[in-house]
């Protein structure tokens, strides 16, 4: 029965039909409508978004930021340029934005996208000479052409940051988000594989270098870190204990624990220069630097077993490791970040730098005024509410500190999700 198309949704055969006025009337409604309706479904899949736009982060800014290189802060790097062509790909509530790049490594010689998140503390006017953390933050599963951190929100990486910088119990890091494999037929192992793309200097070299380019960051390792699930896991253990001269820390989750693409061909020795287990074996042999690593794991999925015969072989010395059992958590993007919130977020921003804020100019005195207060003490942040740093937590533990003790044990995991990352590039999409 055909329908009718004026929004009451009645049928139209043996009705009385309306006079001249009220059809008018009548018309007028269903068109306002149907605008209304349909306006408010092109806003919300993006037919009159600023998806696609360019993007310039911190450009308020950028003149203060470069006018006088004598005045820039010991330990921060301004950024170095040449400045990317970035594109808004998503917006969280709060206005922050995702944006996307393409870059050619100047040392690997890969071409890639990259996905940045800045936290909105980033343009706050009063952090406008200040470095921020960075979080290199690493997919599973396929990572090509995409990572699944930086397409879009869903996930909540973002807003988990954001929360945590807001609650307090995380810093507000910087999240940079790049593909991991040079295609989609085969995993890498986050390296350079002899005779392949090199993706281990890709992100080992390439993206941190893009980073200081863009944007204001830590001169020290201090100020960097990874984290990454399953495959991008093991990326990000690999880096860290292979570079501890530069990164710092890493969130490892669902990750792999030995370098297994086939592309390494039997070449034993390339592929002990990649293995965790024999670049930890070093490190605690040469007594440092140390490096923090925080594994997550959840209780429906497998590989509990061998995050925790890691730690308990190479957790010492200057390799410091935790564990988060995410409880129902499995093998996905989802999981993981809820593992962040519960523990791993605030764990890593104990041993990281924090942003701070530029100190609030002294009032001139006057008579019966309150005396100012005296040189040393600590200014206030923008809120007013915290000492001179960024929303972080309350303490942070001293280099060298006891690793914290793995929880109960999980029930019964049930079979990881296969090394290809069907599973988790579903969930991450």
């Amino acid at each position: 029965m055909h329908q009718d198309q004026q929004g009451d949704g009645g049928a139209t055969t043996g009705e009385r039909r309306p006079d001249r006025r009220k059809r008018r009337i009548l018309i007028s409604g269903g068109l306002g409508l149907t605008l209304l309706v349909g306006g408010a479904a092109a806003y919300q899949y993006g037919l009159f978004s600023d998806i696609g736009d360019p993007v310039s982060f911190g450009k308020a800014h950028a003149t203060a930021s470069t006018t006088a290189s004598a005045s820039v802060r010991p330990g921060v790097s301004m950024p170095t340029g040449p400045k990317a062509d970035f594109v808004r790909t998503s917006r969280l509530p709060d206005g922050t934005q995702i944006a996307q790049t393409t870059l050619t490594g100047k040392k690997s010689g890969f071409t890639g996208d990259v996905w940045v998140w800045v936290p909105k503390e980033y343009d706050d006017p009063a952090y406008a000479e200040s470095a921020f953390p960075v979080l290199i933050s690493l997919p599973g599963g396929r990572g090509y052409p995409k990572n699944y951190w930086g397409t879009g929100p869903g996930l909540g990486l973002q807003q988990a940051v954001s929360d945590g910088a807001k609650a307090g119990t995380s810093l507000p890091f910087i999240l940079v988000m790049p593909v991991i494999n040079a295609d989609t037929k085969h995993h890498y192992d986050g390296s350079d594989i002899p005779g392949q793309p090199k993706m281990g200097t890709w992100m080992a070299d390439d993206v941190p270098d893009f980073t200081k380019a863009n944007f204001r960051t830590f001169t020290s390792r201090d100020g960097w870190a990874y984290m990454g699930s399953s495959s991008g896991g093991f990326g990000a253990l690999k880096h860290v204990l292979k570079y501890p001269d530069r990164f710092k820390a890493a969130i490892a989750s669902g990750a792999d624990f030995v370098p297994d693409s086939p592309l390494w061909n039997g070449n034993t020795q390339a592929m002990d220069e990649n293995n965790p287990g024999k670049l930890a074996a070093r490190l605690i042999a040469a007594r440092g630097p140390d490096v923090y690593l925080s594994f997550q794991i959840g209780t429906k999925e497998s590989g509990r077993e061998k995050a925790e015969a890691f730690m308990r072989e190479y957790g010492k010395g200057p390799v410091h490791t935790r564990l988060q059992v995410i409880q129902d958590g499995e093998h996905n993007g989802k999981s993981y970040v809820r593992g962040m919130r519960e523990g791993s977020l605030e764990w890593i921003s104990k041993v990281m730098s924090a942003p701070t804020p530029a100190p609030r100019p002294t009032p001139p005195s006057t008579p019966g005024s309150t005396p100012p207060s005296t040189p040393g003490s600590a200014p206030v942040s923008a809120q007013g509410s915290k000492p001179a740093s960024a929303p972080r937590p309350a303490s942070r533990p001293t280099p060298g500190a006891a690793a914290v003790p793995p929880p109960d044990p999980a029930p019964d995991p049930t079979q990881e999700a296969d090394r290809d990352g069907n599973a988790e590039d579903a969930a991450g999409q």
